[in-house]
């Protein structure tokens, strides 16, 4: 705008937006140095791994991504260019059938039947759980037909496992096996053990004893856990012994403390126990 009565020129004000010399100017170099941490993070745990394993690990591990000739029975091989070389199974492809490295057969391979297990191995299993079996039918009937049997059914539980036939005799409220805190016997356990004794002599299988304790309410210096959870176990081994059991028989004794409690209570009295184990005479 001019002055009144002037001829100046009018003055013009312009205002100029300044913007930072910092602005975005892409993001590709983020994604670029991504990739390469995570490589580099890739290829540091590789060689990790590669120096925590045993090269008998690394071999199966090479075996189980090693590919296989899915059309055939018969294993894959040859010694032309894809012909199935690998520097990780004996010059062919991993065995998949009859050929291949049944020539020259792992530990593991070796060890292993067609369906992981033999028929005959199969079959001769069931044998020996249905002798086991019968044994637990046996010692059940005979506890019903004692006097006491009623009684003492409740400080006993049975059980077919695949190490053998498990016999557990357990505390309960008023009725231990164990004098307090020793190995002396109760005339409950003995009369037990006199039953478990009998009615092993059904089979010739070898006898394992193993104790377990409760654990204690307070930290001792002796904790007396170990000791006495041995102890009741090598009492009860040669209670079995008297009562007509062959001594051959009895293959080990252990004691495992309070640390295979079966109650969520630890210091439960439950968890004071006796296994006797026939074992698997397959194994």
């Amino acid at each position: 705008m001019s002055a009144p009565g002037g001829n100046v020129a009018p003055v013009i004000i312009k205002k100029k937006k300044v913007t930072g010399g910092d602005g975005h100017h892409g993001g590709a170099w983020k994604v670029a140095y991504a990739d390469f941490v995570t490589a580099m993070m890739a290829f540091f745990l590789l060689m990790w791994l590669l120096n925590a394993t045993t090269e008998k690990q690394r071999k199966g591990i090479a075996d189980y991504f090693n590919p296989t000739v899915p059309i055939s029975r018969i294993s894959g091989g040859g010694s032309g260019s894809f012909g199935g070389d690998s520097i990780f199974s004996e010059m062919e492809l991993a065995q998949n059938g009859t050929g291949a490295t049944n020539r020259n057969p792992t530990e593991a391979r070796q060890a292993r039947g067609a369906t992981g297990v033999s028929d005959r191995g199969r079959t001769g299993m069931q044998e020996v759980q249905s002798d086991l079996s019968e044994v637990q039918e046996a010692l059940m009937a005979s506890i019903r037909e004692n006097s006491e049997g009623r009684d003492a059914y409740r400080n006993i539980l049975t059980r077919v496992t695949d190490e053998g036939l498990v016999i557990e005799l357990f505390d309960l409220a008023g009725r231990q096996l164990f004098e307090a805190e020793s190995d002396r016997p109760t005339r409950l356990l003995t009369d037990l053990v006199s039953l478990v004794a009998s009615v092993s002599q059904l089979v010739e299988n070898p006898v394992a004893v193993e104790g377990h304790t409760r654990s204690r309410p307070i930290v001792m210096i002796e904790n007396p856990v170990w000791s006495l959870s041995m102890l009741r176990a090598d009492r009860v081994r040669r209670m079995l012994k008297g009562d007509g059991l062959v001594a051959e028989r009895l293959h080990r004794v252990t004691g495992h403390a309070d640390r295979e409690p079966v109650t969520k209570n630890r210091m439960a009295i439950r968890n004071n126990r006796i296994e006797i184990i026939l074992l698997r005479s397959d194994l």
